[in-house]
């Protein structure tokens, strides 16, 4: 063996410069497993650090949120939720929803909040938005338990709900809520390193977006009520994820075989351009950011 074929043995890892125009190397992220485990742990923990209530806070939002929700559309406005408690409907809902927002939110400013690691050393940029979707599951769980909880406090006071087969696909709408917030986070992201702007917008955009998504009503109601504007929810595939949670977990509601076709597609093309977006930026984003 000569000294050439010694020297290229001797390396783990090759990094080479991406000139494809698509690069999603699993491949990659795989050899840097360790790596996107420490930035979980990182993700988890900073979360706790320096706050008295820790986790409580992930109990706290939601549980308000759904109060606030019930007392305002439900025994205000008078939005019926048929044989489901207005509180469980709501809190079905905001959990789902909560997921994907974390999930945006904590990845729509990866360039800007990991600047000073991408600009030392290398590994694959993608670990990080990863990192957040995947500890922002611990979030979820815990929310979820608590809905579980409620659940059984009302199926045990006798209220007209339950589970049914399609339960067992729920796990897949969470995986759909994760990637579409990952891949619209990565795009946001990418836009940001060049127009500030789009940080400021993320919040209010994000909040103008549950209003749009069912979040605290069936989309049959809105389709009613407001059948011109009906639209605006029918063609959100956020709005498909939340009424088919509500149907799996309360069985209210109905599922749409083409809405959920739609929303997977959609999700899928928002991951796609997210990540080739995302992909193309952290080539130049140190000299923007």
């Amino acid at each position: 063996m000569n000294n050439k074929e010694n020297s290229s043995a001797e390396w783990l890892f090759e990094i080479t410069p991406k000139n494809k125009f698509f690069s999603l190397n699993l491949k990659e992220v795989w050899q840097y497993r360790d790596l996107l485990m420490l930035f979980v742990k990182r993700d988890v923990v900073t979360v706790y650090k320096q706050t008295v209530l820790g986790p409580l806070w992930y109990l706290i939002q939601p549980l308000f949120t759904s109060v606030t929700f019930t007392i305002i559309f439900n025994n205000v406005a008078g939005i019926n939720t048929g044989s489901v408690p207005p509180f469980l409907f709501n809190l079905a809902g905001i959990t789902v929803w909560n997921y994907f927002t974390a999930c945006l939110n904590g990845t729509s400013n990866t360039f800007g909040s990991n600047a000073g690691i991408f600009g030392k050393v290398y590994f694959p940029r993608i670990i990080v938005p990863l990192s957040i979707v995947i500890s922002n599951l611990l979030k979820f769980g815990i929310q979820f338990f608590i809905f579980i909880c409620f659940y059984l406090y009302y199926y045990l006071q006798g209220a007209a709900i339950g589970m049914n087969a399609a339960t067992l696909f729920f796990p897949l709408l969470i995986v759909m809520m994760g990637v579409l917030g990952l891949g619209l986070g990565m795009f946001i992201s990418s836009l940001v390193t060049k127009y500030r702007d789009f940080s400021n917008l993320v919040g209010f955009g994000v909040q103008l977006l549950m209003y749009l998504s069912a979040v605290m009503y069936p989309m049959a109601l809105i389709k009613e009520k407001l059948p011109s504007y009906g639209w605006l929810v029918e063609y959100n595939p956020l709005a498909y994820v939340i009424e088919t949670t509500r149907y799996m977990l309360l069985g209210v509601g109905q599922i749409s075989v083409l809405g959920l076709a739609y929303t997977f597609l959609i999700t899928v093309i928002v991951f796609l351009v997210g990540v080739l977006i995302f992909n193309r930026t952290e080539k130049s984003f140190i000299d923007t950011v």
